[in-house]
Protein backbone atom coordinates (compact mmCIF):
# COMPACT_ATOMS: atom_id res chain seq x y z
CA UNK A 1 0.00 0.00 0.00
CA UNK A 2 1.39 3.40 -1.02
CA UNK A 3 0.92 6.56 1.03
CA UNK A 4 1.04 9.91 -0.78
CA UNK A 5 2.96 12.81 0.71
CA UNK A 6 0.49 15.65 1.23
CA UNK A 7 2.99 18.52 0.93
CA UNK A 8 6.79 18.45 0.55
CA UNK A 9 6.98 21.81 2.35
CA UNK A 10 5.23 20.32 5.38
CA UNK A 11 7.75 17.47 5.49
CA UNK A 12 10.61 19.95 5.25
CA UNK A 13 9.13 22.05 8.06
CA UNK A 14 8.68 19.14 10.46
CA UNK A 15 12.19 17.94 9.66
CA UNK A 16 13.47 21.36 10.73
CA UNK A 17 11.08 21.54 13.73
CA UNK A 18 10.55 17.94 14.90
CA UNK A 19 8.18 17.23 17.75
CA UNK A 20 11.07 15.80 19.70
CA UNK A 21 14.82 16.01 19.40
CA UNK A 22 17.21 17.65 17.00
CA UNK A 23 16.27 18.84 13.49
CA UNK A 24 16.83 16.32 10.71
CA UNK A 25 18.76 16.60 7.48
CA UNK A 26 17.83 14.38 4.55
CA UNK A 27 20.57 11.96 5.53
CA UNK A 28 19.85 11.88 9.26
CA UNK A 29 16.13 11.30 8.72
CA UNK A 30 16.84 8.49 6.28
CA UNK A 31 19.17 6.92 8.83
CA UNK A 32 16.61 7.32 11.63
CA UNK A 33 13.87 5.55 9.66
CA UNK A 34 16.17 2.74 8.57
CA UNK A 35 16.59 3.54 4.89
CA UNK A 36 19.80 2.34 3.27
CA UNK A 37 20.11 5.55 1.27
CA UNK A 38 18.83 9.09 1.69
CA UNK A 39 17.52 9.44 -1.87
CA UNK A 40 13.88 8.61 -1.00
CA UNK A 41 13.73 11.47 1.51
CA UNK A 42 15.36 13.82 -0.99
CA UNK A 43 12.96 12.76 -3.73
CA UNK A 44 9.95 13.31 -1.48
CA UNK A 45 11.23 16.78 -0.57
CA UNK A 46 11.85 17.88 -4.16
CA UNK A 47 8.73 16.29 -5.67
CA UNK A 48 10.46 13.62 -7.75
CA UNK A 49 8.58 11.05 -5.65
CA UNK A 50 5.12 11.67 -4.32
CA UNK A 51 4.61 8.46 -2.36
CA UNK A 52 6.24 5.72 -0.33
CA UNK A 53 5.17 2.46 1.22
CA UNK A 54 2.97 2.51 4.29
CA UNK A 55 5.66 1.33 6.71
CA UNK A 56 8.13 4.02 5.61
CA UNK A 57 5.44 6.71 5.88
CA UNK A 58 4.72 5.65 9.45
CA UNK A 59 8.42 5.56 10.37
CA UNK A 60 8.99 9.05 8.90
CA UNK A 61 6.03 10.49 10.81
CA UNK A 62 7.11 8.82 14.04
CA UNK A 63 10.68 10.10 13.68
CA UNK A 64 9.58 13.73 13.28
CA UNK A 65 6.92 13.42 15.98
CA UNK A 66 3.68 13.90 14.08
CA UNK A 67 0.72 11.67 13.22
CA UNK A 68 1.14 9.92 9.89
CA UNK A 69 -1.99 11.59 8.49
CA UNK A 70 -0.42 15.02 9.01
CA UNK A 71 2.15 14.21 6.33
CA UNK A 72 0.72 11.36 4.28
CA UNK A 73 -2.60 10.34 2.77
CA UNK A 74 -3.44 6.65 2.48
CA UNK A 75 -5.02 5.43 -0.75
CA UNK A 76 -8.63 6.50 -1.18
CA UNK A 77 -9.70 2.95 -1.99
CA UNK A 78 -8.18 -0.51 -1.81
CA UNK A 79 -7.94 -0.56 -5.62
CA UNK A 80 -5.27 2.17 -5.45
CA UNK A 81 -2.84 0.22 -3.29
CA UNK A 82 -1.12 -1.52 -6.17
CA UNK A 83 -2.34 -5.02 -5.41
CA UNK A 84 -4.96 -6.86 -7.32
CA UNK A 85 -7.48 -9.04 -5.60
CA UNK A 86 -9.92 -11.29 -7.27
CA UNK A 87 -12.90 -11.44 -4.99
CA UNK A 88 -15.83 -13.29 -6.46
CA UNK A 89 -19.13 -13.74 -4.75
CA UNK A 90 -20.26 -17.35 -4.54
CA UNK A 91 -23.02 -18.33 -6.90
Amino acid sequence: MRYTLRDPKALKWVMEHPGRGTPYSTRTLAEEVGLTHHSLIGHLLNGVRKDCDMETAHRIAEAVGVAVLVLFAPPASPDQNGSSTNSKTPT
